[in-house]
């Protein structure tokens, strides 16, 4: 007997929630601010049209579907149900932050600032939201499968992105390795470099590739296919910079060995605080993952 269908919505605090767990009260949080010639009533207004759009969003829920809600510090925590619709209110990164921990529930993304998000992944108003909740648990509403990039250590840790993965040193040094792509391999010194998918395309991945002399292919938003690009290769008697980007088809793999003593780190979404560490000798392979991310579209 199927389950009755749960919306979960996902949040992540406001400006205000995070300046009030900073400074304790909102007294001190004001003091901090006028100090530096800001004001706190710009930030409290701000949050108050949040609880809006999210207050909106609950009452839009249907009396038949069950409810939770879970932050975004708390993913990680959190038990998804085969049957949750995944209402992620917030900006666009916050869906890419919850697409790690799903497996195939469907996601509708609200944008609750239009004039300050893009709204490319959270692009429906709480009205539109509440009028796919439905259909989105029948099955009925249209779908795009979202690619996600996967690396896996040696020692089986793994780590999901929707945008991108990063691999090289935590801090401003120089990341050292071997890379290996299809019959080439080479031993670099670089920035890192990122494997990313066709939702991460418009990002940071096409900031890199704008500044390449030739042309990289990068792949669209629904293509299974991921990029990858290393950032300013350094050549020297024994490092080169031949194997700076290329597709990875779904079969392929791209395999990175690590040459840091210390530092070395992976991470995904510009999440620094949830990383692999990387340490020498160990050895990494990024590919296109088999999870996709159901977005309604």
């Amino acid at each position: 007997m199927a389950r009755t269908p749960r919306a979960v919505t996902v949040t992540r605090p406001t400006e205000y929630e995070l300046l009030l767990r900073r400074h304790a009260t909102r007294g001190q949080a004001e003091f901090f601010l006028r100090a530096h010639g800001q004001k706190l009533a710009d930030v409290e207004a701000a949050h108050q049209r949040f609880q809006g759009v999210l207050e909106q969003c609950h009452r839009g829920i249907p009396d038949t579907f069950r409810r939770a809600h879970v932050s975004r510090e708390d993913l990680d925590r959190f038990l998804f149900e085969p049957e949750d619709v995944i209402l992620v209110v917030g900006q666009d990164g916050l869906v890419a932050n919850v697409a790690k921990y799903l497996q195939g529930q469907p996601v509708i993304g609200v944008n609750p600032d239009p004039e300050r998000n893009d709204g490319v992944l959270a692009r429906y108003t709480p009205a539109l939201a509440s009028e796919l909740l439905a259909p989105t648990a029948d099955g009925a509403a249209p779908i795009q499968r979202r690619t996600l990039v996967e690396a896996e250590l040696d020692d089986g840790q793994k780590l999901l992105a929707l945008n991108e993965v990063f691999v090289g040193h935590r801090s401003h040094q120089s990341a050292r390795y071997r890379i290996g792509w299809k019959e080439h391999h080479e031993r670099q010194s670089s920035s890192g470099l990122i494997v990313a998918t066709g939702t991460g395309a418009t990002g940071w991945a096409r900031s890199i590739a704008r500044q390449r002399k030739r042309p990289v292919e990068l792949p669209e938003p629904t293509d299974g296919r991921v990029t990858f690009l290393v950032r300013e290769a350094f050549p020297s008697v024994s490092t080169g910079t031949r194997i700076t980007a290329g597709c990875l088809t779904e079969t392929d793999t791209l395999e990175v060995v690590s040459e840091m003593n210390e530092g070395g780190v992976v991470f995904g979404d510009g999440i620094e605080s949830d990383h692999l560490d990387f340490g020498f000798g160990m050895r990494l392979s990024v590919h296109a993952s088999s999870v996709r991310l159901c977005l309604v579209a």
